[in-house]
């Protein structure tokens, strides 16, 4: 992060308020489509052939779509070989999409009449680099998928839990494929108002619902993670239980666990609440069944504060997916070949192009195979192919 403001002519104590350390970079061989696959394929993987026959329900959450109409959901539902007999489609409402399309795969999944439903939730984005602005280091890609089954063992979702907060607002938006407007100032205070309006509305609908006793964890909606500390702070004080609370020890206990990941990553965006729980899951001591609070916020603006008891096995569960290892196993790059990677990605609407792999795999050494990537486009086609081999 300091390397990064520094070559930017940036304040680079900033970086204690951001509570960050790095950021993910994307490379030209990777697009929205292939963070998805990419994040999915392991998990559909662990599936049996019945199992995968039984996903009726492909949602993909972006707010980077590669397309006016067609879906990214429908490369994914492509290239993952799932069964035809399938819903697919695409969510967007910025960063509460991932959120949206976890609570609508939940309500298909209950309403289904076959044994054994599963619906996929990936969300998938690769955000628009603000240059030379404080948004750029917290800026960053990827791809997070999430089975929904009638059978959890991960996180079971309180059914019904749910508060609401969503209102018009010019807060962030994205006009042009190459163009993000953000209102900083305004930004962070609809996001504020929203955690307080969407967890006041949860405690309306929850019976002794309480902030502070109520959930044994906290994961929320992670713009940076000193947003999130900064947040937990001012909902404590409106509640007026900041004066009785050491508020520090409280936000290490129940919040803290949830940043980590995102101190390595940066916003995925549409992803980044569902990066929040997987690192709570992942760094909290979870030895028995957990409830954790989940806000999730995306500019314009839709919020919603729900919450799930996470089972024993959850950290087991998560942690066997090998996102550790994947985190060490990147490589740093200067503020320098950031840009000429960053320069060399195709813009939506490209007609006809070719990428060049070479650096790419240059920088893949140390990934897992196999891995999709992004090779070009040919008449508005999109071509994609697996790297490090593939078994079909």
């Amino acid at each position: 992060m300091a390397e990064l403001l520094s070559a930017r002519g940036l304040d680079t104590s900033r970086v204690a308020n951001l509570m960050m350390h790095r950021r993910s970079v994307s490379l030209p061989c990777e697009d929205v489509v292939t963070y998805a696959v990419n994040a999915a394929q392991p998990v559909i993987a662990a599936l049996s052939p019945e199992q995968r026959e039984r996903v009726e329900l492909v949602l993909v959450a972006t707010e980077s779509g590669i397309d006016f109409s067609k879906a990214v959901s429908s490369w994914v539902h492509d290239l993952l070989g799932l069964s035809r007999r399938c819903r697919v489609l695409e969510v967007k409402q910025a960063c509460y999409a991932g959120t949206g399309a976890l609570q609508l795969a939940a309500a298909v999944v209950a309403a289904s009449p076959v044994e054994g439903a599963r619906a996929l939730v990936v969300t998938t984005d690769v955000p628009v680099a603000k240059i030379g602005t404080y948004h750029e280091p917290a800026q960053a890609p990827g791809g997070i998928a999430v089975l929904v089954s009638d059978q959890p063992d991960v996180a079971v979702l309180d059914h019904g839990a749910n508060g609401f907060h969503s209102f018009h607002v010019m807060d962030a938006y994205r006009p042009a494929p190459d163009l993000d407007i953000v209102d900083t100032d305004l930004s962070l205070m609809t996001y504020l108002e929203c955690l307080q309006g969407a967890f006041a509305d949860y405690a309306r609908k929850v019976d002794g619902a309480d902030f502070v006793t109520t959930f044994d964890l906290l994961a929320m909606h992670t713009p940076f993670p000193g947003m999130v500390k900064g947040a937990h702070r001012m909902l404590l004080r409106r509640l007026g239980k900041a004066d009785s609370l050491n508020v520090e020890a409280d936000f290490a206990t129940r919040a803290e666990p949830s940043i980590r990941y995102a101190r390595q990553v940066g916003n995925p965006y549409s992803g980044s609440v569902l990066l929040a729980l997987i690192s709570a899951i992942t760094h909290a001591p979870i030895d028995s069944a957990r409830r954790i609070g989940v806000f999730s916020y995306g500019s314009g603006c839709g919020s919603e504060f729900y919450s799930m008891v996470v089972t024993p096995q959850a950290r087991p569960r998560v942690s066997a997916m090998g996102i550790d290892d994947a985190l060490s196993a990147r490589q740093q790059v200067d503020p320098a070949r950031y840009d000429a990677l960053r320069s060399a990605h195709l813009t939506f609407g490209t007609r006809t192009a070719t990428i060049d792999l070479a650096p790419c795999e240059e920088l893949l050494k140390g990934r897992s195979a196999p891995m999709l990537l992004f090779t070009g486009v040919t008449d508005y086609h999109r071509r994609y192919e697996w790297w490090g081999g593939h078994d079909a």
